[in-house]
């Protein structure tokens, strides 16, 4: 465990400063959800912003995302996630979305500025004008749907982040485009206001 530690201190420091390569880590030995682990925490529940929270995520869609990693349709800042993919086998894959899918999702997280969140809440459940509710997509109850995740309680931060990355073009692996043609109807404030939202839900408990 102490190495675990070691190493995640390691890479968040390796994250911010210059981009990662593969030969970096030292995993010899180690599970594969153990190598995730490493940035997205053994309990699902990343304690930086610039990782994802995984825990009680569906299984199809943390696939469906570490293969577009790895065949390079989804880049990061800095390259980590190409690089770690390296270190894993993909038939793997199954048994590390298993997972992490089966461990209790993350608690909420109170905003600490309520301000706009009335406006955002609608606009999370019910769409504004040509945005279509964010529930359209991202709230059935199937939990193998793969295409468009689950977002509640995930950093807010990193939501932002991901919005942006759509509306500026810097992400295109969302199927048909639709996440980019949503995002660039979104004002900053949108974003904000409504990362901030979702942040404060409760994730769906995964049913098997």
């Amino acid at each position: 465990m102490a190495a675990l530690v070691q190493g995640v201190l390691f890479l968040a420091a390796a994250a911010g400063s210059h981009p990662a390569r593969a030969d970096m880590i030292d995993t010899s030995g180690m599970q594969p959800w153990e190598i995730c682990g490493l940035c997205h925490s053994l309990d699902g529940i990343s304690a930086m912003a610039r990782f994802p929270k995984l825990a009680g995520q569906r299984p199809d869609y943390i696939i469906k995302q570490f293969r577009d990693f790895h065949g390079g349709s989804r880049q990061n800042d800095g390259g980590q996630m190409q690089a770690i993919t390296t270190e894993i086998d993909m038939e793997e894959l199954p048994e590390i979305a298993a997972y992490f899918a089966d461990l209790p999702p993350p608690p909420a997280v109170e905003p600490d500025d309520t301000g706009g969140l009335a406006s955002a809440g609608a606009l999370f459940r019910e769409g504004r004008g040509d945005i279509p509710a964010c529930l359209s997509c991202h709230g059935g109850t199937d939990p193998d749907l793969p295409l468009a995740p689950w977002l509640e309680a995930q950093h807010a931060d990193y939501l932002a982040k991901q919005l942006n990355d759509f509306r500026q073009g810097n992400r295109s692996n969302d199927p048909d485009g639709v996440m980019r043609s949503i995002a660039t109807r979104l004002s900053e404030t949108d974003i904000e206001t409504l990362t901030a939202f979702i942040a404060g839900q409760e994730r769906p408990e995964r049913t098997p």
